[in-house]
């Protein structure tokens, strides 16, 4: 049977960033360490760029996993914060169900470390709960391409959307007239190909103007 295409909306998201930490952070080989931070903040600029409601949560922060990444926290300074003390599945912390609940959204934009556990685990229980899922997979690491595509199925089977987040954020805009320079200013700050391509047609606009 084929699925239905559900559309994300700025009005009914929500943003759960999961376990980036600094120390988990070590154990992303799926995407190099430079490329996989630019997507996560890329995840984030959008996020505030569209004002979606942000829940951040982090696992077990005073051991090994360290803290979460200090960016997050400047750019969303006033969203709520679980430092959970040990629930490996951050859906089995009733503190971070509940910010979850309260955004009032039904559709769940998830990213974290590492994939198959910490995405994975509530990304399921989300699912069971009845929310729509949207895995934004290149803000998501972990170990190898084998750990990543076992969890990649696992979430698709059970109904969860997974997206890239170039892919998040132009159907969230919907139409470049929205807002092209806004739309233009995430991706030129987060591809380095479009900004070559924006650099470029300014260029040439100026000459032929």
């Amino acid at each position: 049977m084929t699925a239905k295409y559900s559309r994300l909306s700025k009005d009914n998201a929500a943003v759960l960033f999961v376990d980036h930490q600094s120390g988990l952070m070590s154990l992303v080989r799926d995407f190099g360490p430079d490329e996989f931070r630019n997507n996560v903040l890329a995840l984030a600029d959008l996020t505030k760029y569209y004002n979606l409601p942000v829940v951040i949560t982090t696992s077990f922060e005073d051991g090994p996993n360290g803290p979460v990444m200090p960016e997050l926290r400047k750019i969303f300074p006033d969203a709520p914060y679980v430092a959970r003390p040990g629930q490996i599945n951050a859906w089995d912390n009733e503190d971070f169900v509940q910010f979850v609940r309260d955004t009032g959204r039904r559709q769940l934009i998830i990213a974290g470390i590492v994939t198959e556990v910490c995405v994975a685990f509530p990304a399921l229980s989300a699912l069971q709960e009845g929310f729509e899922v949207f895995v934004v997979t290149d803000a998501s690491g972990t170990f190898n391409e084998s750990a990543r595509y076992a969890a990649w199925h696992r979430m698709s089977d059970a109904g969860a959307q997974l997206m890239n987040w170039f892919s998040v954020v132009s159907e969230l805009h919907r139409d470049w007239r929205n807002d092209v320079d806004g739309l233009m200013n995430i991706l030129s700050n987060h591809l380095p190909a479009y900004h070559n391509l924006i650099t470029s047609h300014n260029v040439r606009t100026n000459i032929f103007t």
